[in-house]
């Protein structure tokens, strides 16, 4: 069995070490061009190259949560997509937009700016039955999210492709439930994948929809927010602020508005990082269950996207 590694932007060396510990039968290389045709492959970002050169892989594990880069791709016939389930990015979302929305609702961004002015500043509390979060997308990342603010007591509604049943959960569903959904919902947070549907899916038409004095915390991809619209709608009121993780384009340009808009959090596509040793575990486990064939959690469906 052989293992080939075509990871973008990733030091491949603990990488190669920690698959070879976990699949010590297993050939591990990085991929380098001309190599021998290899059984799976750990990929980010890969180049077509190496997709044209590998036609026999059987599976493709991507190592970050979206796919939706790869699926744009010409892909091996025969080759599987395998996101990750987990591997310890849906905990550190959570504490994302749990911190997100708690700065957002209890003011701390307008306390920092009080005290970097030298005020010793107070403002009324806010009610959290008027800060009903909506998070859009109930995956794995989607559904961890929705529990954790619960654990603060706000109301939280949940919208998905297809009907889902979260325990304390508002639960939407579908196209018909969409815009009810946003009319339900104060803070808004996007965990969909990127798919052509879902595109510009945070636009002025949605996001008008949302309560008065909305919230935007976009932690998903960057093409799934029309830039122009947020900031139409932060400079006439309709919305509070925004907390953005991704961008259309990374790094974000020097000069885009994002950078020095008031009413803007910015953050470097930092909201969760693939962790290493996990997700070493998770891809072994996988290709051994593979390898037995038997079924594996998180195989890609092409036409859906996710």
């Amino acid at each position: 069995m052989k293992l080939l590694f075509c990871c973008a932007g990733t030091k491949p060396e603990p990488w190669i070490a920690g698959l070879r510990a976990a699949l010590p039968a297993a050939d591990v290389a990085v991929w380098e061009p001309g190599a021998p045709a290899a059984d799976y492959a750990v990929v980010w970002a890969p180049p077509q190259a190496f997709l044209d050169e590998q036609p026999g892989l059987r599976a493709v594990f991507n190592i970050g949560a979206g796919v939706d880069a790869l699926l744009k791709l010409r892909l091996p016939p025969t080759a599987r997509v395998v996101r990750l389930d987990d591997a310890g990015m849906s905990v550190q979302m959570a504490e994302y937009v749990c911190h997100a929305v708690i700065r957002h609702f209890r003011e701390f961004d307008g306390y920092e700016a009080d005290v970097r002015q030298g005020r010793w500043s107070y403002r009324k509390p806010r009610s959290r039955a008027d800060f009903a979060v909506g998070v859009m997308g109930l995956g794995v990342l989607g559904s961890r999210v929705a529990q954790a603010l619960r654990v603060f007591e706000f109301p939280v509604n949940g919208w998905s492709r297809s009907p889902k049943a979260l325990d304390g959960v508002r639960s939407f569903s579908g196209r018909e439930g969409f815009n009810d959904f946003l009319a339900a919902s104060r803070v808004l947070v996007n965990l969909l994948p990127l798919t052509p549907d879902t595109q510009d899916i945070l636009n002025r038409d949605t996001l008008s929809r949302l309560q008065p004095g909305g919230y935007v915390i976009n932690v998903a991809r960057g093409a799934h927010l029309v830039d122009e619209d947020l900031l139409a709608l932060l400079d006439e009121g309709h919305l509070a602020g925004a907390t953005l993780d991704v961008f259309r384009t990374e790094p974000l340009p020097a000069g885009h508005p994002f950078w020095t808009h008031p009413g803007m959090t910015v953050t470097p596509h930092t909201s969760a990082r693939t962790l290493r040793d996990e997700s070493i575990a998770q891809i072994a486990g996988k290709i051994r269950a593979l390898e037995q064939g038997e079924p594996i959690a998180g195989i890609v469906d092409p036409v859906r996207g996710y």
